[in-house]
């Protein structure tokens, strides 16, 4: 069991080409444009959602942060989509690998900052060093605050890479373990099933809470440089 554990995280591989890329394409192809002249409920709902999401995130915004709105919008249901995909049967979920978060979440971090700098350069750099501070504390300070401001994206890609992999890693053990005691005692097995039931419904809620707050920590850092 623990040669197989971290399995579901390896990238799959046909004739040594990686499909991770068409993997994560995959989740945006099941969003279909309407085209038609009046929405059924499945449409209604997305509509709903959308604005919703829009609303919760864009209120604090001024005018420049909300022409980020569209791109925040596909952040969030680019994560929602590869998140649940991970939690079908014999599915490999892109959220898992480091590298890829990375990928997401320094480019984003980069813009915002960026943007802080270019339009709000004072106010920006104000923040390494709050005002009143005493002279002997100010080299300390900046180092802090240069190193605080340079872990947010690695603490965007850790954050969501390890609470999906946890789940992940639950489950698994839960499944062998049922397995295991489905040769053994009955009963047992029954209760740890229950038990995974219930833990998928629950990283149901973990893969879009942790899309919305990987979002929501994004769209924080472009309110505080916009």
């Amino acid at each position: 069991m623990n040669q197989n554990l971290f399995t579901s995280f390896n990238v799959p591989v046909i004739l040594g080409i990686p499909l991770v890329v068409l993997i994560i394409l995959f989740p945006i192809t099941l969003i279909m444009p309407s085209n038609k002249l009046i929405n059924n409920r499945l449409s209604s709902l997305q509509q709903w959602l959308v604005q919703l999401t829009l609303k919760q995130m864009m209120m604090v915004h001024t005018n420049k942060g909300r022409t980020w709105s569209l791109m925040l919008l596909a952040l969030i249901s680019f994560i929602a989509l590869n998140n649940l995909l991970g939690l079908t049967p014999y599915a490999f979920t892109p959220t898992t690998q480091l590298s890829m978060n990375l990928g997401m979440a320094i480019p984003l971090w980069a813009a915002t900052v960026f943007m802080g700098l270019r339009f709000k350069t004072k106010a920006s750099l104000a923040h390494f060093l709050p005002q009143g501070t005493p002279v002997p504390l100010i080299p300390m300070l900046i180092i802090i605050e240069t190193i605080s401001l340079f872990i947010q994206p690695m603490a965007l890609a850790v954050r969501l890479t390890a609470n999906i992999t946890a789940g992940h890693l639950l489950m698994h053990l839960l499944g062998d373990t049922a397995l295991t005691l489905m040769s053994i005692y009955m009963s047992s097995s029954t209760i740890t099933i229950i038990i995974i039931i219930l833990l998928i419904t629950l990283e149901l809620g973990v893969a879009l809470i942790q899309a919305y707050v990987f979002t929501l920590l994004v769209s924080l850092y472009l309110h505080d440089n916009s």
